[in-house]
């Protein structure tokens, strides 16, 4: 039940940061006293979310937060990551929903108060319907009221947060959302998902823009998602489809903001399918970033199809989470290094890993060892990122408490705290024990 690392670990040193991470729609609930996002109206379209759950309630953290801030602090991080919900904050007619505001501002406090950095996010995918009603992502627009809402943010909280991220995994907003249609607003259009990843890489560069001038000494940057590529079978076929696969769902997003341009497989895509743009765009998106986060949960294995594209080959043998996602850990280290060899990156901060389990409540534990043994080796692979070279600053377990996992609703928990959705109880689970313990051997 023990995660254990070497006493001369990187991941041992004073300035290595610990945290736990979540976000705003998963876990807040009070859905009353904020605008509706996009996720309430997919959550309202029948067959969209699995279990036909909401995020209504989900944690009921806002309520609840201050229990959940001690519960934080008893873990011995150095950090929470967490996010602002924009429709929490910005009302339909432009104007601040004060008490909104205030919540977040209570929050920091709290955080500071227990010494614990707050990482704050600005948007986990969470956009407000009436930005939707009106093109969401597709609409240019929208960039320009993401920078708005990022001014009154920062000058709101002033010097409390120790790091923005602009978006969390605009993959996942633009790709999962308008082309392949299994999160909200849930279109199927390559087109669209092109020109979405586009805004939204716009609105990045454009907020880091606003984030230097209000927050000059916060560390401001992204987070992106990656996933290895690799090919199902030697063929030069699936080599070629692993290939496309890293460049449009990996170095899709991260080209951009460091090298100001995007793979060479736009040129392969049909005019009618490629992203409208403006002259002055990629150099506003590649603004400098002071970190790029990380987020990573496992590989994924592509095969040429019939139309010349790449398929992905989903994973059968064993070990896999309840996701049904495969652990591979060595992928993390694997994909650490590939960036870090094709790119001049900034400092690295893994804002995401972790794993849905089978969890189980009985007597007041959680016993899930999986999820112990899967901290232990991805751990141990940024460890060996580290000692290859690349500059890693911190690491964050995903998910500080079982929450609305989107699409498949309260299924599954991704969770080192157990929620109890019917009492909203916490519980510590085997897995919070066994990273509180590492956290704490540090001191």
């Amino acid at each position: 039940m023990k995660i254990t690392l070497a006493k001369t670990s990187p991941l041992l040193q004073p300035n290595f940061v610990f945290g736990v991470a979540t976000s705003s729609f998963q876990i807040e609930g009070a859905a009353d006293s904020r605008e509706p996002c996009i996720w309430d109206t997919f959550c309202d379209t029948p067959g969209r979310i699995k279990d036909n759950s909401d995020g209504k309630v989900a944690c009921d953290h806002v309520a609840r937060w201050r229990d959940d801030i001690e519960l934080i602090a008893g873990l011995g991080v150095d950090a929470y990551r967490f996010s602002i919900a924009w429709g929490r904050v910005i009302n339909r007619d432009g104007s601040i929903n004060e008490a909104g505001l205030a919540f977040y501002q209570q929050l920091l406090d709290a955080l500071q108060a227990k010494n614990i950095k707050a990482f704050v996010t600005l948007y986990h995918w969470d956009l407000p319907q009436y930005l939707e009603d009106h093109g969401g992502w597709l609409n240019r627009n929208t960039a320009y009221k993401f920078a708005e809402y990022t001014d009154i943010v920062t000058k709101a909280f002033g010097d409390k947060v120790y790091s923005y991220a602009t978006l969390n995994e605009p993959f996942c907003s633009a790709y999962l959302s308008y082309e392949a249609g299994i999160h909200a607003p849930g279109f199927q259009n390559r087109q669209q998902g092109r020109q979405a990843a586009h805004h939204l890489l716009l609105a990045h560069g454009l907020a880091m823009r606003v984030l230097r001038k209000n927050a000059p000494h916060a560390k401001n940057g992204i987070v992106l998602n990656f996933s290895p590529c690799h090919p199902a079978s030697n063929s030069a076929a699936d080599v070629r489809a692993a290939e496309m696969a890293d460049q449009y769902h990996n170095q899709w997003y991260l080209q951009p903001l460091l090298e100001g341009c995007y793979p060479p497989l736009l040129a392969e895509l049909a005019a009618n399918e490629q992203p409208l743009m403006v002259d002055g765009d990629m150099a506003i998106i590649a603004e400098p970033i002071d970190f790029l986060g990380v987020n990573y949960y496992t590989r994924t294995v592509y095969r040429a199809n019939e139309k010349g594209w790449f398929s992905d080959v989903p994973p059968t043998t064993p070990p896999l989470t309840d996701m049904g996602w495969e652990i591979y850990p060595k992928g993390l280290t694997e994909i650490l290094l590939a960036l870090h060899q094709r790119y001049t990156l900034p400092p690295i901060y893994i804002t995401e890993n972790g794993a849905a389990m089978p969890d189980t409540l009985l007597q007041d534990k959680v016993a899930d060892q999986h999820r112990v043994d899967y901290f232990q080796q991805h751990l141990q692979a940024t460890e060996d990122a580290i000692k290859a070279g690349v500059d890693i600053q911190g690491y964050f377990a995903w998910s500080l408490m079982d929450n609305f996992e989107w699409a498949e609703g309260y299924a599954k928990r991704f969770g080192i705290v157990y929620v109890d959705y019917v009492t909203q109880q916490r519980t510590l689970k085997n897995s919070a024990i066994a990273l509180r313990d590492v956290f704490a051997n540090r001191r």
